[in-house]
């Protein structure tokens, strides 16, 4: 009877497992030609193309993640010296170059861009995207980076979709120099994010899909996938923070954006842009958008 047991819960571990591994890989692992994970068919636009390179001075920035990654990045310089700088976050699935038309815009008011490619996208090494947990760490380490070479700049965080949760979890970090933040379209936890689009996006049950991937995901990159939870740490945050969301938005529901904003005890403001899909705020309305971004910005320095 023991030997009847044992091997039940060994081929449950190890059915467990598969599953949880299928949907890590699935979502999270990078293809073999840097292609963006597989999901990301079934989430992201296929057809969007990345905005053309703003028509400024740039340079190659490169880091060193804290566990040994070559990090790539943009560093785009206006026409002026100035002591603003915004660092620009990408989505799910993406790369620093989806970011470009967000970065026209700041380099026209007269702002430093930096435009990293998160792990595991662009020309940034890395196998696993890990929605925002270790990325926010690196988003740390980019700010430290302008810090140290300019120690008079003030630093915005401006990130869409997995790069809003990526700017509330880096805030959070407190990296120096930090004034704002304005996160566009985040979710309260990438576990709670998978957890109502997995049976609809991915044909698969929440049941034992998503503890087996948190767990499986943990053994992979050493964080799990509720680690990338902004819900958990938004009160922490120091800086006024500018909270964007569409209502019509069906991958990240618009009530996680409410979560957020409630839990934030800094200064704040909302701005929902009324019939926007997820990431779709900017394109729905460019005007009225960056008219409230640079507003806010304006007051909050």
């Amino acid at each position: 009877m023991k030997k009847i047991l044992a091997a039940v819960i060994i081929i449950l571990l190890g059915a467990g497992y598969f599953v949880g591994n299928y949907f890590v890989d699935f979502a999270l692992k990078r293809g073999e030609d840097l292609s963006p994970p597989k999901a990301c068919a079934s989430i992201a636009d296929p057809n969007l193309k990345a905005p053309p390179a703003p028509n400024f001075p740039v340079e190659d920035w490169t880091l060193e993640s804290f566990d040994g990654l070559k990090l790539h990045a943009k560093k785009f310089s206006p026409a002026e010296n100035t002591n603003r700088w915004a660092i620009l976050i990408h989505g799910y699935g993406r790369d620093g170059t989806f970011a470009y038309d967000y970065a026209e815009e700041y380099l026209k008011r007269g702002w430093n861009v930096l435009v990293p490619d998160l792990r595991a996208a662009g020309q940034s090494e890395g196998e696993f995207i890990t929605m925002g947990a270790l990325e926010s760490r690196d988003i740390f380490d980019w700010s430290k980076k302008i810090s140290d070479a300019n120690p008079d700049a003030k630093i915005i965080l401006h990130g869409v979709s997995m790069g809003a949760a990526t700017t509330l979890l880096a805030a959070a970090l407190e990296p120096k120099n930090l004034v704002a933040i304005v996160e566009d379209c985040g979710y309260t936890s990438a576990y709670e994010m998978f957890t109502a689009q997995v049976k609809k996006l991915f044909s698969l049950p929440e049941y034992p899909v998503m503890p087996c991937a948190n767990l499986v995901c943990k053994l992979k990159t050493g964080v799990k996938i509720s680690d990338a939870a902004p819900i958990n740490v938004v009160d922490k945050i120091k800086v006024p923070v500018l909270f964007i969301h569409g209502d019509a938005d069906k991958l990240v529901p618009f009530e996680m954006m409410e979560k957020l904003f409630d839990s934030c005890i800094s200064t704040k403001e909302k701005f929902v842009v009324h019939g926007a899909g997820h990431a779709d705020c900017k394109s729905t309305n460019p005007t009225a958008y960056f008219k409230k971004v640079f507003d806010f910005l304006e007051v909050t320095q």
